[in-house]
Formats: structure tokens, sequence, C-alpha cells
């Protein structure tokens, strides 16, 4: 499925259930970052290791993924209701990172652009 077929049947499922009303920018905005929270939720208290059991495990996996779509769903409706292409817009963020943290100066450094 594409990105825009994939927007397609979101809006329709909004559509359908007369959404378009809650969907505000401001609680598209609210609503991914409790979403966000719920996908934190997935690995609170766990250690790496227990993370990557949990990848091993069939329902914590689809738990995980449910989480991360949420997400994704909601930052698609945050994209469309601002009026921009949210895979267009991570393409440039991309490019701006490149910049940022040049791979000579940030390979194997989690530090910041502005310290590099």
């Amino acid at each position: 499925m594409t990105h825009d077929e994939l927007l397609e049947q979101l809006l329709a499922f909004r559509d359908a259930r007369d959404w378009k009303q809650f969907h505000t920018l401001r609680n598209l905005i609210v609503s991914t970052g409790i979403e966000a929270g719920e996908l934190l939720e997935t690995i609170q208290w766990k250690t790496d290791a227990q993370i990557d059991t949990m990848l091993g495990d069939r329902e914590q996996l689809t738990d995980l993924r449910h989480e991360c779509a949420d997400v994704f769903m909601y930052l698609l409706l945050v994209a469309h209701t601002a009026g921009f292409d949210l895979v267009d817009a991570a393409a440039e963020k991309l490019k701006l990172n490149e910049v940022r943290y040049p791979a000579d100066k940030a390979k194997g450094t989690a530090t910041k652009y502005s310290e590099l």
C-alpha cells in the first residue's frame, strides 16, 4: 500500500465516523503525543535484553506494531491537516541531518550536532 492509499483509507475511516470535527490540528498533535506515550509503555521498565526477547513474542510484537501504527496514522493526519506531505518532510529533514551530522564527525558518537 502506498502512502497516498493509506491516507485515503484513513480519511475515509475518519469521515465514515464523522470524526473530522474532532481532528483539529491541536487535537491531532495532542493525540500523537498520547499514542507515543503508549508506544513507550511497551518497553517501560524493560532492559534492552528483555526488549530483544519481546520481539520474538508474537503477541508483544503485535502490540508494538499497533502502537507504532497509531503514532504513524496520527502523524499522517497531522501532516494532512497542516497541508504538507509527511514523506517529503522526512526526506527534507534527512537532508538537513546529513548537513548537521557529517559522517566524518558524527560516526560512532551520539553527540548533538551543535557540539560536533
